[in-house]
């Protein structure tokens, strides 16, 4: 059994797996339609914040299900293991961890929001309230 690690020390150990991705990538990204926003913020903060125009809203414990291309849950847009998604939360911390679940899905594209949600919205990048 391995010694126990704490959070600080896991988020940098998966985030050394992968490329995170900021803001104006990230949007580009989307636009040229190379990327899938997944917005896993819980409602209460979609409501307060708003949303990403075009982000898929997945609930973060329905993530891998949602996107496992060979699930029988899994959203019309989880189309393929070499999918881009780009996965967002408020911070930028709990959507790495995502992140790095997707990758043991098969995900090997998958990444996450520098500084989530909340730098898209301070890059003045398209927030639309919620509905």
């Amino acid at each position: 059994m391995s010694a126990p690690v704490g959070i600080d020390a896991l988020l940098e150990r998966v985030r050394s797996t992968y490329t995170r991705i900021g803001p104006a990538q990230a949007y580009e990204a989307f636009l040229a339609g190379d990327a899938l926003l997944v917005d896993i913020r819980y409602q209460a903060l979609r409501e307060r914040d708003g949303l990403i125009p075009g982000a898929l809203v997945v609930e973060r414990n329905e993530l891998e299900w949602r996107l496992d291309p060979q699930g029988s849950h899994r959203a019309a847009e989880a189309t393929s293991h070499d999918l881009r998604v780009v996965v967002i939360c408020n911070e930028g911390y709990a959507s790495s961890l995502a992140a790095a679940s997707l990758h043991a899905l098969g995900l090997h594209r998958a990444t996450d929001l520098t500084g989530g949600f909340q730098s898209w919205k301070s890059a003045g990048l398209p927030v639309a309230p919620a509905s």
